[in-house]
């Protein structure tokens, strides 16, 4: 028999009565007190009981409890990822520094550099038997316009002819200058960061705002916390001599897979360096795209995976997490298809061994950058979009329109159709009888695409 047919027991005993045993804690609470369902008032009335402000109160306490343990979790977090960052301030190490020009918007535009080590000394890097004194093997300038509106990443490749500038140690003691070209990439090996930013500063005119250096360790772990990125790869890849085995086709990569395929240079593509670095390009172009639109920002677990892994040594100049989330934030806006990448324009060189040097447009390049404007169509025709394919395809057909990261505005950007290039004086794409022609396309061409490696 349970309690509940106990307190129901019938009365048809005589002078028997039913007695109701309190089986909550509230009312066993309230009998001792001598309290009925309700409480009594000083007047000798029952206050009649309020449910709803009870539930009211456990609502509320229930949401500060979370948000307590919520905000302890955020600042355990940030903590770590600030504790990851190797911060260097390099900015005694620069000399004779370009000064920035002034522009209109409401902010003001970033220019930052990001370097990629080629050393092997971190974890998981050795993945092709090589080894070097630490090189950049990749290095990018990302400028940020001062509208948030749009975005650009220049690639330098490693193997361009250059004049090393006189460079700086940590003490003040001179790394002298080289008497002949070198290769971009061996400041990196003389003066770590700081001599690359030198470098770049001085040959460039271009000031630097912040720096980043990522080391093959943290692209692994960064594009594993993004469950793999997608690429396309025409044919199988089949290097021996660096251990390369890639098999053709369209699918996502990780790990050891991920890093050989962004650093492989031989047996595909046409070999060269600027050619696999558009093959870098539209893999980061991938990685973002996934990172905006795959429900990254959605998995808690997947993004504090992703930022684990992207500041867990990495070596840069911003203060703290927050400086750079602050910086994120006001780029926000950004779609990916403003995103563009581009080479630096180039053309085989015998100044370097297996060497190429930057073409006079060069110079227009390093303008627009200065003047904080986006990039003119003769530059765009060679651009890569971190909203495009994974072949590096357009994801839409750009027909006769332009795009919204092509047309210009009133906020200090450059018109599309820029009078470069063009012998009579005119805008590109309009005749000299004022009619509009269609804009060039943006994006690699087939022929483009199958010299960097790229699916066509």
């Amino acid at each position: 028999m349970t309690q509940d047919d106990e307190t129901r027991r019938p009365e048809s005993t005589p002078g028997s009565r039913a007695r109701r045993v309190p089986t909550s804690r509230a009312e066993r609470r309230r009998r001792r007190l001598g309290g009925g369902p309700g409480r009594r008032t000083a007047g000798g009335r029952r206050k009649a009981p309020q449910p709803g402000k009870t539930v009211f109160r456990v609502i509320v306490a229930s949401l500060l409890s979370l948000g307590l343990a919520t905000g302890l979790g955020v600042v355990m977090v940030y903590n770590n990822w600030n504790g990851n960052i190797d911060r260097q301030d390099l900015a005694a190490q620069l000399k004779n520094r370009p000064k920035k020009e002034k522009v209109a918007g409401p902010r003001q535009p970033m220019n930052i550099l990001v370097m990629g080590s080629d050393s092997r000394d971190c974890k998981g890097c050795g993945v092709d038997g090589e080894s070097t004194n630490g090189l950049s093997d990749t290095t990018i300038l990302f400028h940020l316009s001062a509208n948030r509106k749009f975005a650009y990443g220049i690639s330098i490749p490693r193997d361009t002819a250059v004049m090393r500038p006189t460079c700086y140690k940590a003490d003040g003691s001179e790394i002298p200058a080289s008497g002949s070209y070198e290769k971009w990439n061996a400041a990196f090996s003389y003066g770590g960061p700081a001599c690359t930013m030198q470098q770049f500063e001085q040959v460039t005119g271009i000031p630097l705002d912040n720096y980043v250096v990522v080391n093959f360790g943290q692209f692994k772990d960064m594009v594993n916390a993004l469950d793999g990125v997608e690429v396309c790869i025409p044919e199988d890849i089949e290097d021996d001599v660096r251990n390369i085995y890639l098999k053709a086709g369209t699918r996502e990569i990780k790990g050891d897979e991920a890093l050989t395929y962004v650093r492989a240079r031989y047996r595909i593509g046409d070999g060269t360096d600027p050619n696999r670095t558009r093959r870098q390009q539209a893999f980061i172009g991938s990685m973002i795209n996934k990172a905006l639109t795959k429900g990254m920002l959605a998995r808690p677990d997947r993004l504090i995976g992703f930022m684990n892994a992207a500041t867990t040594g990495l070596q840069t100049n911003f203060e703290n997490i927050a400086q750079m989330a602050d910086l994120a934030v006001t780029a926000q806006g950004i779609g990916a298809e403003n995103i563009k990448f581009i080479t630096t324009p180039w053309v085989y060189s015998d100044k370097v061994s297996s060497g190429i040097e930057w073409t006079p447009e060069v110079a227009k390049l390093w303008r627009l950058v200065l003047e904080d404007k986006r990039l003119t169509p003769e530059f765009l025709k060679d651009a890569l979009s971190a909203g495009d394919e994974p072949d590096g395809s357009p994801t839409a057909p750009v027909g006769g329109t332009q795009s919204p990261s092509d047309t210009a505005s009133s906020d200090s950007e450059s018109p599309s159709g820029s009078t470069s290039g063009s012998p009579s004086g005119t805008p590109s794409g309009t005749p000299s009888n004022g009619t509009q022609t269609p804009p060039p396309a943006e994006g690699l061409s087939a022929s483009g695409r199958e010299a960097a490696g790229l699916c066509t």
